[in-house]
């Protein structure tokens, strides 16, 4: 099996793990809020949905998809939202879950029958196949978390966290770019431990930056899912320490994350 084949596999596992979660869901609860300021249930469904068609667009009408880029420029801080905003807006929950999977279905089907090569125009600079189907996994684990934490469930950790974990490293100079800081020019060791013991390491041993922590935790900080204060990855290092808490693996401007942890007294 290619490693193209394995991550948009890895890509359906995901999202298929994820339609478990909401396709029992009944009315109320997909109008349930989620972290998310002002999202629901509904609109990280919505999301993903016009993301899968916007990636589908890109991939097979690339001239098409520089209207959207445009779109984007054009009000670089609402787009996503209006784009959810409007999904809602215009789908029942088992309307709004068909088209979900109808357009994901479809982007599989074109990234599996890519020419070898092949990339994709995208909000940036074009993405490979690989690279595409792992964006879109990473997207697709945070936006269910986000509905996991709203439902009060507790997801199992999979092998699948290794490319949420490998996009967030990649992305360590665009977290500094779209704050205006010029990023560190020497490499960072980063060592991830797997729920099985199993270490993940990124970056030359001998770095004298350095990040560690659990597979999960690393992967719930680079999406901005959880406050790295709730989290038990550390850094040796000022640049490290500093990147830990910009990291961030998902394209456009600084997320606003998430709030620190209430404690049960109240205090933080």
């Amino acid at each position: 099996m290619s490693a193209v084949v394995a991550v948009i596999d890895d890509l359906r596992e995901e999202s298929d793990e994820l339609d478990s979660l909401v396709g029992v869901l009944d009315a109320e609860a997909w109008r349930g809020p989620t972290p998310a300021a002002r999202w629901t249930v509904a609109h990280q469904i919505a999301h993903l949905s016009w993301t899968d068609e916007v990636a589908l667009l890109a991939a097979t009408e690339p001239d098409r998809f520089g209207d959207e880029v445009a779109k984007a420029l054009a009000a670089p801080e609402t787009f996503v939202d209006e784009a959810a905003d409007a999904l809602v807006a215009a789908h029942a929950p088992d309307a709004l879950l068909a088209r979900w999977r109808e357009g994901r279905q479809r982007l599989d089907t074109v990234l599996r029958d890519a020419p070898a090569g092949a990339r994709i125009p995208w909000y940036g600079p074009p993405m490979s196949i690989a690279s595409m189907a792992t964006a879109r996994l990473m997207e697709t684990w945070a936006h269910g978390q986000d509905i996991a934490d709203a439902l009060g469930v507790t997801r199992t950790p999979t092998a699948r966290l290794r490319h949420v974990a490998r996009i967030g490293v990649r992305a360590r100079n665009y977290a500094y770019a779209v704050r205006g800081i010029t990023a560190p020019e020497e490499e960072f060791r980063v060592e991830l431990h797997t729920p099985d013991g199993e270490m993940i390491a990124y970056g030359p041993q001998d770095a004298a930056q350095r990040i560690t922590g659990p597979l999960l935790d690393f992967c719930l900080l680079v999406t901005q899912r959880a406050h790295r204060s709730d989290l038990a990855v550390t850094a040796e290092g000022r640049a490290a320490d500093q990147w830990l808490g910009i990291a961030q693996a998902f394209a456009g401007p600084p997320g606003p994350g998430r709030p620190p942890r209430a404690e049960p007294d109240g205090h933080r």
